[in-house]
């Protein structure tokens, strides 16, 4: 084995040894900054449910608006009925219309399949 030879051995060594290193490095690095994106998100996350809940509040305090509005040209009991029974049917709409968009049927990519196929048949 030459000096040259060795040298080579040596510099591969250290190049292998580098570059272990700076994957190591990479990856701790990937690591922190996905722990604190995840921080950043749930903090987030925690701002957006308090808003609704607030907005949910906000919401209930102007339906009892509307009942005790509507209490002053009928009976009290029957301006919560009145309300009542339309916050329900708006209620029941949503939710025909929301189980009608979560079928299976509806959501296969119709659209990708036919791409899918037509490529296939090529």
């Amino acid at each position: 084995m030459t000096i040259a030879d060795s040298s080579l051995g040596g510099l591969l060594s250290g190049l292998v040894h580098d570059l272990g290193q700076l994957v190591r490095q990479e990856l701790r690095l990937a690591q922190a900054e996905a722990s604190e994106k995840l921080q950043q998100a749930q903090t987030g996350l925690y701002a957006v449910i308090t808003g609704l809940l607030v907005a949910f509040c906000a919401l209930l305090i102007l339906v009892q608006a509307v009942v005790l509005a509507l209490s002053n040209v009928m009976p009290a009991w029957l301006a919560s009925v009145a309300v009542g029974g339309v916050l329900a049917l708006v209620a029941l709409l949503l939710i025909r219309q929301g189980r009608k968009n979560l079928q299976a049927k509806n959501l296969i990519p119709q659209r990708t399949l036919r791409a899918a196929r037509s490529s296939s048949e090529i």
